[in-house]
């Protein structure tokens, strides 16, 4: 037997989170913090099982477009990032696989990074920027060989 209110619920639910989900892309532990105690958690469960079949919801494509997002338009070092995603609730299996996937890729944009942040700081003194780069997450090497490719290495 159907319930008619039950199948209502689900679908005035599962209107709502869509509309959630389209406004921006959203992580699969976002959708559950903000719904968590408006729907039923069975039902909960079923509409992002539903979106997620479905292709709405998908942390590893949401890794790719904020790490994509996060290239394009800020001077952020592999850390940062990697807790920008783990803030939004992505699980660290799934950082870790992408970043070892893209490592190359990620790399590169490190040391660019840290080649625009020196380029900012250029009045600072290369200890002063290699300090500035360390504590926001770069990585030594990366620091480095941003600092050999602007001649800066030989003099430090």
């Amino acid at each position: 037997m159907f319930d008619y209110e039950k199948i209502k619920e689900y679908d005035k639910y599962k209107t709502k989170v869509l509309k959630y989900v389209i406004y921006k892309k959203r992580t699969e532990n976002e959708i559950r913090r903000k719904f968590d105690n408006e729907i039923e958690q069975n039902m909960l469960d079923d509409i992002i099982e539903e979106l997620k079949e479905n292709k709405y919801i998908s942390d590893e494509q949401y890794i790719e477009r904020a790490v994509n997002e996060y290239i394009a338009l800020k001077n952020l070092s592999l850390k940062q990032i990697k807790y920008k995603l783990q803030s939004k609730g992505v699980s660290n299996y799934l950082i870790e696989d992408y970043f070892s996937k893209n490592s190359e890729n990620l790399k590169e944009y490190e040391i660019k990074s840290a080649n625009n942040i020196i380029t900012k700081k250029y009045d600072d003194s290369p200890e002063e920027i290699i300090q500035n780069l360390l504590k926001k997450g770069f990585e030594y090497d990366n620091v480095k060989e941003a600092l050999e490719r602007r001649n800066w290495w030989k003099i430090y």
